[in-house]
């Protein structure tokens, strides 16, 4: 009996998450509750949502604002030991302004504090497969293009 083709296809996790930035440049980190890492806004894409949709309805939920979400600055293809096949959307959120960051109210059962650091320091804010990516995305947007990345590795 011959297997299924489709179960050889990859059916990876996809995620959407969002780089904020404060007056300064630095970028947002999110503390969540059931990490032990920083991490940015973001998180899951659901059944029947495009990764915009996915990432704005994720800052709501994690930060209790609705600010516009940007333009595409990385996909990441990031398998991981875990989790399986994973592929990771950033999106541009500009610079959160003080009215912005005034409105914020976290959801205590996502998340426990943000806060902002400086990019070439963000490597040791956070997980390095993470902090690639981050660093990827700060590049595409200063140079207006989008990054693919393998593993946080820019393969384009």
């Amino acid at each position: 009996m011959a297997s299924d083709p489709a179960e050889s296809f990859a059916r990876p996790r996809v995620a959407a998450g969002v780089l904020f930035f404060d007056h300064l440049g630095r970028v947002m980190m999110v503390v969540p509750s059931y990490k032990d890492y920083l991490d940015i806004p973001g998180g899951y894409i659901e059944h029947g949502e495009t990764p915009t949709q996915a990432a704005a309805r994720e800052v709501k939920e994690e930060l209790g604002i609705t600010p516009p979400i940007g333009r595409l600055l990385v996909v990441d293809w990031a398998p991981n030991a875990s989790e399986g096949d994973k592929q990771l959307f950033v999106f541009d959120g500009g610079v959160l302004d003080q009215g912005w960051l005034n409105q914020i109210v976290l959801d205590p059962a996502e998340l426990t504090r943000y806060e902002f650091h400086d990019v070439d320091t963000i490597g040791e804010a956070t997980i390095p497969r993470l902090a690639r990516r981050i660093t990827h995305a700060v590049r595409a947007r200063a140079e207006g293009t989008t990054a693919y990345l393998e593993n946080g590795q820019d393969v384009s």
